[in-house]
């Protein structure tokens, strides 16, 4: 009797069948699967599909046409796109990069207040990108905008510029706006890389007489420029395909003269209803940045390996 009484609890212990590792590890990724490829995948390998075709969101029906989007794109806007996206994408990594640069090689000295500048300077980081382009639509509002008060109170100016409304201007002002966003994560990035050079390479370069400028080319750079080469691309590869801070301060304009290859592509699939030119835009636009990211792979298996060695 109390074998069997022992017996019965086992048994129904043992009765469910556990998942097996691999099948509980499938389990916890199907729904982020899932997730992926209707958001994401599907999207994206539809939009492609549709520059082989002649595609209109006003029309029923799909029309083959090979390659004849991809070459119409190559041959009328991808110059012109291809130079305007490159200016915007190089500004806009390049300001960045030096104002994170220099506020990370102040914030790595000891000074009163360096822990509350350090937190102070991301802020501009962590207001998502469409607040910050409304924000800086109102300092660059040529009727009320603040600076256009600031300018004029200053005696700077006469009259209020309309900033995103003359070519030269907008182009500054869109890379003023992604500057302003975008630099603390860059002196985050390069403050982390400046905390790992030994403080006794400064004191033996001060002792032969080394300044502040060579002992930042001899001693700073050569520690961190592997960390500053991967920021730069990393970032010049999103700057590539920004498209909110463009869409809302500008639209692309004026003329068209701010267009990038993101606002190109809004424009063309949904306000052309054009899906088949949109897509071979697409095309165009992913077959550059996929391009990006092989150098971006390759530079940081380059730097994982030089680590390790």
């Amino acid at each position: 009797m109390t074998t069997s009484r022992v017996a019965a609890p086992a048994a129904r212990r043992t009765r469910g069948t556990p998942l097996s590792d691999r099948a509980f590890l499938a389990f916890l990724l199907l729904p982020g699967i899932v997730l992926l490829c209707t958001i994401v995948l599907y999207p994206l390998i539809r939009s492609l599909i549709s520059g082989f075709f002649d595609e209109n969101l006003l029309y029923p029906g799909m029309t083959f046409v090979g390659l004849d989007n991809i070459v119409q794109v190559l041959t009328t806007e991808f110059g012109p796109l291809l130079v305007q996206t490159l200016i915007f994408t190089v500004g806009a990594t390049v300001a960045p990069f030096v104002l994170g640069l220099a506020l990370a090689l102040v914030l790595n000295q000891s000074f009163p207040g360096q822990r509350f500048l350090r937190g102070a300077f991301l802020i501009p980081w962590l207001i998502p990108g469409v607040v910050v382009s409304f924000l800086w639509m109102w300092i660059f509002d040529a009727n009320y905008g603040v600076l256009n008060g600031m300018l004029m109170s200053l005696g700077a100016i006469d009259s209020p510029i309309a900033w995103l409304f003359q070519t030269d201007t907008a182009r500054v002002a869109l890379i003023v706006a992604k500057t302003w966003n975008t630099f603390p994560w860059i002196m985050v990035m390069l403050l982390a890389a400046l905390q790992t050079v030994p403080a006794e390479l400064h004191e033996a370069a001060a002792m032969d007489g080394a300044g502040t400028v060579r002992r930042f080319f001899t001693v700073t750079w050569p520690h961190i420029r592997g960390v500053a080469g991967l920021v730069v691309l990393l970032e010049f590869i999103w700057n590539f395909q920004h498209f909110d801070t463009i869409f809302v301060l500008t639209g692309g304009g004026p003329a068209g003269t701010t267009n990038t290859f993101a606002t190109e592509v809004y424009d063309t699939a949904f306000r052309g209803y054009d899906l088949g030119h949109a897509g071979a835009l697409g095309i165009v636009w992913m077959a550059l940045l996929t391009v990006l990211v092989v150098v971006y792979v390759w530079l940081s298996e380059r730097g994982e390996k030089g680590a390790s060695r």
